[in-house]
């Protein structure tokens, strides 16, 4: 009764332990959860005002498939002046940011295809390869190297049915950022291999330290093989808004439209008008939230540091930290152990990759009582 595609792909570590922390909630239990990468502020107003005020101009009809023509020299105006990304609103497309990614899969790897990508790495990516008969084939990152899927490590794994490399910079689960030489060494493979990049950037404007986010479809020669997806979710509080966007050049811009088309026609029309202007105008509120987040990191790593049984490097951008811990439990069991003994819902790392192996993802785009709460509540649990 199930087609076999289906069967050959795992639900989501990130929605089950987040769906398992809701029934926990519902039978009393008093969860902290640091399972999905959810902003717990509001949409900024303005965001929502122009949406409202779309809603009451009528603006509830469709549009064409790439999306609101305001909204996509927006994003190419965008893209260009601060990723360097040469770029046009003929090449933009918007569209949930999960979307987005799958249909360009779908759009581009065949059965048989081999699709690089790092290990660990946010849940979705090797499901959506599977679905399109594709191979994911992980590059395996180390904590000693900050995570980054490194140039040498992403050449040894290249084979003649290899059709694409995936990047995620900066990285969900594990905060790590590509640097400039990174960027470039993957870039020069993807050149003499003739391979399409996919570019996660979704977390671009969530980087500390003065650290830069680098967008390799600003590489020379790379435009034209590179799909660069970001959106709204994460820089400005619109996770459930699902609005995101792609940027391609037109050859693959054609062919991911044609998979839009078929599937959710466009994005949601008046959330549209509601991305526009958290695009265009003030952005205090993302300089105000990325603060926040800085602040939030600095204490969640300071509790982890007062917990001997957890190890974790500095994440440099992101809102997630990925500690290595103690003790023979995997990270599933370790992950349910925390869920039952400290009221704490964490993801387990293996979620993520083999890599992840005794490894949590901890999601701190929470309130800081609920980090020190949640933090507090793990160290006894794990005395």
């Amino acid at each position: 009764m199930i087609a076999e595609r289906i069967q050959r792909v795992k639900e989501s570590g990130t929605m089950k332990m987040k769906e398992l922390a809701g029934q926990k909630k519902a039978e009393g239990k008093k969860i902290i959860s640091f399972t999905v990468g959810e902003p717990d502020f509001d949409t900024p107003k303005h965001i929502v005002e122009a949406a409202k005020k779309a809603l009451d101009e009528g603006q509830t009809r469709y549009l064409n498939g790439p999306g609101l023509p305001a909204l996509r020299e927006a994003i190419a105006k965008r893209s260009k002046a601060d990723n360097g990304i040469p770029c046009d609103s003929s090449n933009v497309m918007v569209a949930p940011t999960k979307m987005a990614m799958f249909e360009t899969i779908m759009a581009t790897i065949n059965p048989g295809d081999e699709m690089i990508m790092p290990d660990p790495a946010w849940v979705s990516y090797e499901p959506a390869c599977a679905l399109a008969g594709g191979k994911a084939v992980p590059v395996t990152t180390k904590e000693e190297t900050e995570w980054r899927m490194l140039p040498e490590a992403v050449a040894e794994m290249i084979t003649p049915k290899t059709k694409m490399i995936l990047l995620n910079s900066p990285s969900n689960p594990c905060g790590s950022i590509a640097t400039k030489e990174d960027i470039k060494g993957i870039a020069d493979l993807a050149k003499d291999h003739d391979l399409v990049v996919l570019s996660d950037e979704v977390y671009e404007n969530i980087v500390f330290d003065g650290h830069k986010h680098y967008s390799i479809a600003a590489e020379p020669g790379m435009f034209d093989r590179t799909v660069t997806i970001s959106g709204f979710s994460k820089t400005y509080a619109m996770t459930g808004w699902r609005l995101g966007w792609l940027v391609a050049p037109k050859p693959l811009f054609k062919a991911i439209n044609k998979v839009q088309q078929h599937s959710i026609t466009h994005a949601t029309t008046f959330a549209q008008y509601g991305g526009l202007a958290g695009l265009t105008e003030s952005q205090d509120c993302v300089k105000a939230m990325v603060k926040e987040f800085s602040e939030r990191r600095d204490l969640i790593m300071k509790l982890i540091k007062e917990i001997p049984q957890l190890h974790c490097d500095t994440p440099k951008g992101a809102f997630y930290v990925f500690p290595r811990y103690e003790g023979d439990m995997d990270s599933m069991e370790m992950a349910m152990y925390l869920m039952d003994k400290a009221e704490v819902a964490v993801t387990g790392g293996e979620a993520f990759g083999a890599a992840g192996k005794q490894h949590l993802r901890i999601s701190y785009a929470t309130g800081k009582k609920n980090i020190e709460d949640g933090m507090e509540r793990i160290k006894k649990a794990l005395a």
